[in-house]
C-alpha cells in the first residue's frame, strides 16, 4: 500500500472510515472512539495526513473545544485509487483460504462480537 499508493495502514483506515460517513467528517473525539485509538494517537496521525493534504481539521462553530476531521478531495482520490488493491489483498491473503462454512462462521462470530461492543459502548 505504502509503496504503490503512498498510504500507510493508519492512513488507509482513517480515509476508509471518513469516506463511509455522510459528509465525510467526524468529530475528533467520536472518531477516536470509533477507531478505538487514543485521542493523542489520532491527533498525531491526522497532523501528518493534513500536511499531505489528505484530511483537514475544521473548528466546531458551536463548541470551541471541539473539532471535526474531514476527508479532502485529495484524500478521496487516494482511497479510491488504493481500495481495489486493498480488497484484492484481503481476498488473496485471507478470504480465498476459507471454506464457505468458515466464512459463514466468521460472519456469525463477528456479528456477535460487534453486538457485544455496541451493547457495552
Amino acid at each position: 500500500m505504502h509503496e504503490e499508493f503512498g498510504l500507510s495502514g493508519a492512513d488507509y483506515t482513517i480515509l476508509a472510515e471518513l469516506t463511509r460517513v455522510p459528509g465525510g467528517q467526524l468529530r475528533m473525539l467520536e472518531f477516536a472512539r470509533t477507531l478505538g485509538w487514543e485521542k493523542s494517537r489520532l491527533s498525531h496521525q491526522l497532523t501528518r495526513m493534513a500536511k499531505r493534504g489528505l484530511v483537514e481539521r475544521i473548528e466546531c462553530a458551536d463548541d470551541r473545544r471541539g473539532a471535526y476531521v474531514a476527508v479532502t478531495g485529495e484524500g478521496r482520490e487516494a482511497i479510491t485509487a488504493a481500495a481495489p488493491r486493498h480488497v484484492d489483498d484481503v481476498r488473496r491473503l485471507f478470504i480465498d483460504h476459507l471454506t464457505p462454512g468458515q466464512i459463514t462462521l466468521l460472519a456469525e462470530i463477528s456479528d456477535l462480537v460487534l453486538e457485544r461492543i455496541d451493547a457495552t459502548g
